[in-house]
């Protein structure tokens, strides 16, 4: 069975950096927008519209094994973004069903349970969260520390929010995960090599 690593993060902690990173160190696949990119093709659907479905959980507040008894009722919009869940989930097991490969949230350490893959979750405090944000550029320059601050809890709360609707489990429960890291005034750069070796160690 590939060795799978996925990576499931809050806004701005550098998860996404640490999974790019990993994958050099370790000479793994990536998978992030590519996912995205996929799941388009498919589904003939433009990468933007895409991206805003697998980033929200379905306009109902029942959780999905309750959901899935309503399909009858026929809501075209609700059973459009199961389809698509269904279709990633599809696409990223395809992916670690390739190679060893590093995925990128979207559920991926539930959706690839019986991979067995090596699960970590990234945070740190909202202050090197915006400090990260800042360095990036874009639209952070744009907004003042308040805004930004909002900007951060509101995509984490829709994060949080999309893996409790489709896994049942807390969003960032240690319990969930192999490696919980803080990467609070931390160097991801200098990090990866050092999760790259713990990660090779646990796999021998």
């Amino acid at each position: 069975m590939n060795k799978i690593i996925t990576i499931g993060r809050e806004f701005g902690s550098g998860g996404r950096e640490l999974g790019r990173r990993l994958s050099e160190e370790l000479g793994f696949a990536y998978y992030d927008q590519e996912i995205i990119s996929e799941l388009s093709k498919r589904t003939f659907l433009s990468e933007q519209y895409v991206q805003a479905i697998v980033e929200h959980r379905p306009s109902f507040s029942f959780p999905i094994h309750i959901g899935q008894s309503f399909y009858a009722l026929g809501n075209p919009a609700f059973e459009q973004t199961m389809n698509i869940y269904k279709e990633q989930a599809r696409i990223i097991a395809e992916m670690a069903s390739k190679s060893d490969c590093v995925i990128v949230g979207r559920c991926a350490d539930y959706i690839l349970n019986d991979y067995n893959p090596f699960r970590i979750f990234v945070y740190s405090d909202m202050e090197s969260k915006i400090k990260r944000c800042r360095e990036k550029g874009s639209e952070s320059e744009t907004l003042n520390e308040k805004e930004l601050r909002q900007k951060i809890s509101g995509i984490d709360k829709k994060r949080a929010k999309y893996y409790e609707f489709y896994t049942g489990h807390p969003w960032g429960d240690k319990m969930n995960f192999d490696l919980c890291i803080n990467t609070t005034k931390t160097s991801v750069k200098e990090l990866a090599p050092v999760i790259a070796k713990l990660f090779q160690s646990f796999s021998i």
